[in-house]
């Protein structure tokens, strides 16, 4: 645990400090110059740098498939979201990514001026209903200059095996834009959690899933979309626990997985 605490503290001291700087870096000639080849440069860099970071210093491993499910053409990628290892695994797949964030993050100096060369797209949650039309709006701009646009439906980190509790948002994207959404599963939580300090050595996984096409009544989509992340999440992080975990178990979370067990075995048995 001591050891595992040393490494963590270091990665952290080194993510967050390279972070930092690059966000000024790519803040100011973002102010100087606008929109330029090297934000994008930047980014990919941190992007394979802190996945680098995360597998020799804290012994994190990143396995990422499914990607043949991405279109070539415009899309949503809608993904559960742990921690920022997503960030990392993702951004690399999405070509030219739209990331939705919240308002706060882009008031940030510096990095805000960064946020909006990568297309950022803001969303206002102060304003409740009456952010999404703004958003949309934003989100038509960004497919329109060959964005993918990237969204978290339940628009914060949860905790592995937490309650779902998936925003209505996507599913209106999702009906005003009329372009494929491919769901993305992950079990990078068990990892680096929420609240953790301490992040654990294992592999942490992502899958894109295929594309849900569009047309889909709003309430169907929703229910498909939640269906798919959690479904393949939930079948993840069971075989994770299976092949054995490095970071401490708590009882309710083991009551959890043996539930999880349970009832994948039952589907499976209904299905065969």
């Amino acid at each position: 645990m001591l050891v595992q605490a040393i490494r963590s503290l270091l990665f952290y001291l080194l993510y967050l400090g390279q972070t930092a700087v690059l966000a000024i870096l790519v803040g100011l000639d973002a102010k100087l110059r606008g929109r330029t080849g090297f934000g994008w440069a930047v980014a990919r860099y941190w992007a394979a740098c802190n996945l680098f970071l995360l597998r020799w210093v804290v012994g994190i491993r990143s396995d990422v498939k499914g990607m043949e499910n991405i279109p070539d053409g415009p899309c949503i990628i809608a993904a559960k979201h742990m921690s920022d290892w997503d960030i990392f695994a993702i951004l690399p797949h999405t070509r030219r990514p739209a990331f939705i964030a919240k308002k706060e993050l882009m008031d940030i100096p510096f990095f805000g001026w960064a946020a909006r060369v990568f297309d950022t797209i803001r969303i206002d949650r102060s304003l409740g209903g009456e952010a999404i039309p703004a958003m949309t709006e934003e989100a038509r701009a960004a497919l329109a200059r060959g964005c993918r646009i990237v969204i978290f439906p339940e628009g914060t980190r949860k905790a592995a095996l937490a309650p779902p509790d998936y925003r209505f948002g996507t599913a209106r994207l999702y009906a005003e834009l009329g372009v494929p959404v491919v769901p993305v599963a992950l079990d990078s939580g068990l990892y680096w959690g929420r609240r953790s300090l301490v992040l654990w050595p294992g592999t942490a996984r992502a899958r894109f899933l295929p594309p849900i096409a569009p047309g889909l009544p709003a309430e169907a989509f929703h229910a498909a979309l939640a269906a798919a992340i959690e479904g393949e999440t939930g079948r993840l992080i069971l075989g994770a626990y299976e092949r054995g975990l490095a970071s401490p178990i708590p009882p309710e979370m083991r009551e959890r997985l043996e539930a999880l067990r349970a009832q994948l075995s039952a589907e499976n048995t209904t299905t065969s």
